[in-house]
């Protein structure tokens, strides 16, 4: 279930937090009724975010090994199809 709570139970109610995201559950925090933040555990931010340094690795080795550079016109319009290189 989705939890959505005002961001003062961050500090009126950090236990009660603390337990959904420790069970693995995302808490989206409001302010004036309004997206602020989400609040997620640390394993499930390292398991969102440990390919991110893996590939920003291979893209500079490639970038080393590959003397051709793109414009990012170039390199835009051939992500999104439009191979007008």
């Amino acid at each position: 279930m989705i939890q959505i709570r005002p961001v003062s139970d961050l500090r009126n109610k950090f236990s009660d937090i603390e337990k959904i995201v420790k069970n693995g559950e995302p808490v989206y925090l409001t302010k004036n009724g309004y997206g602020s933040m989400v609040v997620i555990s640390i394993e499930e931010y390292s398991r969102l975010t440990d390919n991110i340094e893996d590939a920003l690795d291979a893209a500079d080795l490639q970038a080393a090994t590959d003397p051709k550079r793109l414009t990012h016109d170039v390199l835009f319009s051939s992500l999104r199809g439009n191979r007008d290189e």
